[in-house]
């Protein structure tokens, strides 16, 4: 929130500079450079996001289109995003629809997106507003999924489990085409999976800790095939602690305590992962969101960061917009602190 209201209050200074090639120059809630460098003009995409695009006449606003998708312009300029993830993550992309291009980095649907925050979520925020450069997002995430519908079941069969999205890209895009030509250089692929494959499985009997153990190792075995086709550079999200989320406090203590302990042991042993892949192949970079110390900074002191309360949902300045899901508001947050605290000052 500190942050958020340093933006506004230099609002003014901002706005006297230029915007850079290919940075956000305008959108609802925008309050920063709404003029280009030389070259470039500032073009809305829609009523969430300008952009700086090669021109310096006026442009007209892109509108929305079906049939083939548009070609790739300024892809050669662009860097990827592939996405995989559950609803925290989902805006409804389809890779048989319109892709990402530089009038509309998401491709396809109209931006924010169908996503569960009631507005933009932290993937919307990264492309638009936290970028670095221009970025398209392919973001193949599906609400509900789990890792494996065979390990953990989804609430419904047709839910797109982490190996189906994985499978949608290594069917599609992952070969390079002329379409997107992505490199290992100019590509992220982020993880934030998990919050159903333990919200759905910690009452089961048995190891916990060691079933996180058989989960990990199917998700790294995922992580696997993208490494094999060029993937070098990836961000990884942990489960944030939705023991402390409306569905679950309703719960009784024992339900709240379990799904803790579960969560704190599925991290832990995700951070070891990650350190093991990174050490044993060659040429990767890895990044970590820690999405659990982040909620829980915000649940701890809610009207520090300008929530109304850790438990209130479904408003504007609520954490939670329904029992499980966090508002729009929270992700702008959330995006804020990936970009601070985990990308930093890399290129994407």
């Amino acid at each position: 929130m500190f942050k958020a209201l340093v933006l506004i209050a230099c609002a003014s200074s901002f706005v006297a500079a230029q915007q850079a090639a290919w940075g956000q120059c305008g959108g609802q809630g925008w309050t920063g450079a709404t003029t280009c460098v030389s070259g470039y003009t500032c073009k809305a995409t829609n009523e969430w996001y300008s952009q700086c695009v090669p021109g310096t006449g006026p442009v007209p606003s892109s509108t929305t289109t079906t049939g083939p998708p548009p070609s790739p312009t300024g892809s050669t300029q662009a860097n990827y995003w592939f996405s995989f993830g559950d609803s925290y993550t989902q805006t409804g992309f389809s890779p048989s629809g319109a892709l990402p291009n530089a009038a509309n980095p998401f491709g396809n649907p109209t931006y924010p997106g169908w996503t569960a925050t009631g507005g933009p979520n932290w993937i919307d925020f990264m492309t638009v507003s936290q970028n670095r450069s221009l970025v398209f997002t392919y973001n193949y995430a599906y609400g509900g999924a789990t890792i494996d519908a065979a390990l953990v079941k989804p609430y419904t069969p047709t839910v797109l489990s982490l190996g189906d999205q994985v499978n949608q890209f290594l069917t599609t895009v992952a070969n390079k085409p002329a379409s997107t030509p992505w490199t290992s250089a100019n590509a992220l692929f982020s993880i934030w999976i998990g919050v159903n494959d333990l919200g759905n499985s910690w009452y089961e009997a048995g190891d916990r800790a060691a079933f996180s153990d058989v989960l990990l190792n199917a998700q790294f075995a995922l992580v696997e095939k993208l490494y094999n086709v060029d993937a070098r550079n990836f961000l990884f999200l942990n489960v944030p602690p939705t023991d402390r989320s409306p569905l679950l406090l309703g719960q009784d203590a024992y339900a709240q305590a379990t799904l803790k302990a579960v969560i704190n042991t599925h991290n832990s042993k995700l951070n070891a992962k990650i350190a093991a892949f990174k050490s044993s192949h060659t040429g990767v970079s890895t990044w970590t969101w820690d999405a659990h110390a982040t909620f829980t900074k915000f649940l701890n002191s809610p009207s520090t960061y300008g929530f109304t309360s850790a438990t209130a949902q479904g408003g504007t300045k609520d954490f939670w917009v329904d029992t499980l899901h966090t508002t729009s508001y929270a992700n702008q947050l959330f995006a804020e602190s990936i970009r601070k605290d985990a990308l930093g000052n890399s290129r994407w």
